[in-house]
């Protein structure tokens, strides 16, 4: 990153952004999360500082252990996928893109991973231009 950004200006960037994150370290503890009280994935305060297999529906877990040990041994870099899932006051589906980064040291150490994710519907149905202040 260039510059450096005050640590309130950096937390208002965080929960400014629109994606919410998770951040794993590099033993699979869980670190922090943005957008406490709006995420689609809700979780605990309870698990901060737990292993990241408190967070996951035991039918994804072992895909999402996979994917953790693959970053660990270098053979993965990111994960993306997406699901639909009913969510808001009625329930409707909703396009919902998860990815998951590697996280590395300036040495190229791994430090963790970064899961984000997004809805997406409202994107998925852009089309044409809209212009600055259009």
């Amino acid at each position: 990153m260039i510059g450096r950004l005050p640590k309130n200006v950096l937390e208002a960037v965080l929960e400014t952004i629109p994606i919410e994150f998770s951040v794993v370290d590099a033993d699979d503890k869980v670190l922090a999360w943005n957008k406490h009280k709006t995420r689609i994935f809700k979780r605990p305060t309870g698990v901060l500082g737990r292993d990241v297999a408190n967070c996951h529906p035991k039918t994804s877990l072992a895909k999402v252990e996979k994917i953790l040990q693959e970053m660990k041994e270098g053979k993965r870099e990111k994960a993306r996928f997406w699901i639909d899932l009913p969510i808001g006051p009625n329930n409707e589906k909703q396009k919902i893109l998860i990815e998951y980064y590697v996280l590395k040291d300036t040495e190229g150490k791994y430090l963790g991973c970064l899961e984000a994710s997004q809805n997406i519907t409202e994107i998925q149905s852009i089309s044409g231009e809209k212009r600055l202040l259009d």
